[in-house]
């Protein structure tokens, strides 16, 4: 509980951040008067800024260990969120969010670092589905219940309670995780760098990233932001109805990150490797993108929860990257592929308001073939990254 807990909290409000601006969007487009691009290009920023930092937040986590580290850029995001809060153009917005990126850019990985720490690496998958699942609750609070508190204070006030709860997140990390003794490296820092190379030279890396990276950075990336238009502008629902099938894709969220987990631990026993349930059910994921394609407006309830559930079988990666590798470069590792993953949300996020801006509609908000277009774009790069999966699974 004192390694789980605390890691779970900071993670959380990762989460949180990381969903929220697909509820409140309505909010900063009315009073900042923004386009689909540059609502995309600021809540990418998160993405960004995020990515930027995963090479020195692998390198902190194998030297000066996770509890420090994520404790330390908590404090940044609680900063970024307080700042976001009291923006007055979209200069600030901008430079909140990249902060609030910085912030949590250790979230996971310092909780996936101080797993192999303090547990047995065959429980690695089952952990992280865990703290996955923990994530799931926080994409679950940034629905139903944000437009709820919408009610009694408006989006300012709500970032204000998000940055005085990521300082108390920072203050639990830091005073109550239990240090390892002994975990502390004897590299250098110019052989750290060289391990760090060696990761991105590996091709057991490059195998597993090439194919999965894809998967996990557009799915993040839409669930973020453009699920939220989506439902408005394709399926026409009305503000608590997309907040209601955002809640659902967060439930699912949160159940398939803790399914897939265990799901991987159980068959593991029975010789079905984590990569057979990965590559399984990123084809049924691939599926789902496609009713999506061709706007099944109808069945949105449905489709999104296939896609929230199915989805989040790409994070089995990183318990199989963290199994492949020692446990000195396990954090640089799984912050190698992470990077990949959020540059790609970062991209992706962007790239998709960028496509949908070409669509506008005549009574506000954007046409379904702009949706349909983005989606199958994103579709067709994820299906070659999944042919490169199937092909390697053996080598």
């Amino acid at each position: 509980m004192l390694v789980f807990v605390p890691f779970a909290a900071g993670y959380f409000l990762s989460y949180v951040y990381r969903t929220v601006n697909a509820v409140i969007s309505p909010d900063l487009v009315s009073e900042f008067g923004l386009s689909a691009a540059s609502l995309g290009l600021l809540t990418s920023a998160y993405f960004l800024t995020f990515a930027a930092l995963q090479i020195p937040v692998g390198l902190m986590l194998d030297r000066i260990g996770p509890r420090r580290t994520n404790a330390w850029l908590l404090l940044c995001a609680g900063t970024g969120a307080a700042i976001f809060s009291m923006a007055s153009g979209v200069a600030g917005l901008l430079l909140g969010r990249a902060l609030i990126g910085l912030g949590v850019a250790a979230g996971l990985m310092s909780s996936i670092k101080a797993f192999t720490l303090w547990f047995p690496l065959e429980r690695l998958p089952a952990m992280t589905g865990r703290m996955l699942f923990i994530g799931g609750l926080g994409a679950i609070s940034a629905t139903v219940p944000v437009e709820a508190a919408l009610q009694f204070v408006d989006w300012r006030g709500l970032f204000r309670i998000l940055a005085v709860a990521t300082f108390v997140a920072a203050a639990l990390i830091f005073l109550t995780v239990p240090e390892k003794h002994g975990d502390r490296p004897q590299e250098t820092l110019a052989d750290q760098f060289k391990g760090t190379i060696g990761v991105y030279l590996s091709p057991v890396f490059w195998r597993l990233a090439l194919g999965t990276t894809l998967f996990q950075g557009i799915n993040m990336s839409v669930q973020g932001l453009w699920a939220g238009p989506w439902l408005v502008d394709v399926a026409g629902l009305g503000r608590q109805a997309v907040a209601f099938h955002l809640l659902a894709l967060g439930v699912a969220t949160m159940c398939g990150f803790l399914f897939w987990g265990a799901l991987a631990a159980r068959l593991a026993r029975h010789g079905v490797s984590a990569m057979s349930v990965l590559i399984a059910a990123s084809a049924i994921y691939l599926v789902v993108q496609l009713v999506i394609v061709f706007g099944a407006a109808d069945l949105a309830l449905p489709v999104w929860i296939g896609w929230g559930f199915f989805g989040t079988s790409g994070s089995l990666a990183f318990a199989i990257l963290s199994r492949n590798f020692p446990v000195s470069l396990s954090g640089r590792a799984t912050t190698a592929l992470n990077l990949l993953v959020f540059t790609t949300a970062f991209a992706s996020q962007w790239g998709f308001g960028a496509i949908v801006n070409h669509w506008p509609a005549d009574t506000g908000g954007y046409q379904a073939e702009g949706y349909a277009l983005a989606f199958g774009v994103f579709f067709i790069l994820q299906f070659c990254g999944f042919i490169w999966l199937v092909i390697g699974r053996h080598k």
